[in-house]
Parts: structure tokens; sequence; C-alpha cells
């Protein structure tokens, strides 16, 4: 019998694909976007890390998802920092989520509120995209619109906390393997985790319509 971190590995695995490989994501890494491109996904990834990131304090004496609440992995800071770059110091003053992103981060908050065990979906779909396929996107960034390596504009994907990303994931992995919930629990877990992907593939859709290339 596979392990629960499979389970959810695999049933969301073409989910996960069709979001890495969208329009926009594809021109983005493929440098025919330009850097507002990157700026305008940067801001909508405030919003989602907004939603997962406040009321963890509440999140953390939970008993299903109270140990996934892991301070290195934290990123709203980096997210700011790197806005503060590509935008300048008033950057908030312009900041706007599109419709996607609003949908994407009320389902998000959703689940921190009333719904623990869901709320793990969205956290292990973030983070551990991010420690993985975050890398190829800073290192397109850096090449691409020359930010320092690892500095400002592409902090959001530096967890200068966890110096052995493998080593993380591994022990990630065994939270999941180890979570407080039956088996009608975790096919729930495991259908919020499809549909976390699903909203991050609509934001990319949507930024592929604000940003379209002239055919």
């Amino acid at each position: 019998m596979d392990s629960f971190s499979t389970v959810i590995r695999t049933a969301s695995h073409e989910q996960h694909v069709e979001a890495e490989t969208s329009t926009f994501m594809s021109d983005l890494l493929g440098g025919r976007l330009g850097r507002d491109a990157y700026a305008r996904y940067t801001e909508q990834l405030w919003f989602v890390y907004e939603a997962l990131e406040t009321g963890t304090e509440r999140l953390a004496s939970d008993p299903v998802a109270g140990s996934f609440v892991r301070p290195e992995l934290f990123r709203l800071r980096a997210l700011e920092r790197d806005l503060a770059h590509l935008r300048g110091p008033r950057w908030r003053e312009g900041l706007s989520a599109l419709p996607a992103t609003r949908v994407y981060a009320d389902r998000v908050r959703h689940c921190a509120e009333q719904w623990p065990a869901g709320y793990i979906a969205h956290h292990y779909t973030r983070y551990l995209g991010d420690l993985s396929g975050g890398q190829i996107i800073r290192d397109k960034a850096e090449k691409t619109w020359g930010f320092e390596k690892k500095g400002d504009g592409v902090r959001f994907y530096v967890f200068e906390e966890i110096p052995n990303p493998a080593a993380f994931k591994r022990g990630y992995r065994e939270l999941l393997d180890g979570i407080r919930a039956d088996d009608l629990e975790k096919q729930r877990i495991v259908t919020e985790c499809k549909r976390a992907f699903a909203l991050n593939t609509d934001v990319f859709r949507a930024l592929g319509e604000e940003f379209r290339l002239s055919a």
C-alpha cells in the first residue's frame, strides 16, 4: 500500500504538469515576456502567501495542521523585498489581485480558518513546489532580467533557513505520511490538492490573458 505522500503526489501529477506547462509560465521562462510580467506574477503570489501565512499562530496548535507550520518556509517577507525591488518602495499602492488570484487566496484562507486538513493541501502544493520547481524560475529570472544571484527580485525562491532542501522534503513527506486523518479525510485532502493546482493554473491563465504575445 502506497504511503500518503506518494498518493498525494501521484494523484495531483496531472494538474501539476498542467500548471507548470501553462502558456504564461512557458513564455515567462522562455524569456518571451518582460520584467513587468514577472513582477505582476510576483504580486499575485503575495496575495496567496498572505492568505497562507496569516493566522499561522492559531494553526500552530492544531492537532492536524500544527506540525506543518514551519517558520523557515515563510515567504511573505521575501516577497515584499522582491516587490520593493521590482515596483519601488511604494509597491503596495499599485498592488492588485486578479479575480482568479482572489478566488485562490480566498480558498486558502477558508481552509486555514475552517478546515486545517485542507490547509495542508495548499501548504504542500505551494511550499514543496517553491523548494523544487521554484529554483528553475529563480535561475531563469536571474539570467533573463539580470537579478543578482539569490538577491533582490528572486528572494522568494531562496530558502536561507533550509540549507538542505532534499532532507527537508524527506522530513516533510514523513509528516504527510504521519498525518492524523482517517482514509476519508485523506481522500478529501487529495481532492483539495488537485483543486489547489487548478486554482494556480487559473491564475496562470489570467496572467496569460494579460500578457498575451501577439501572434
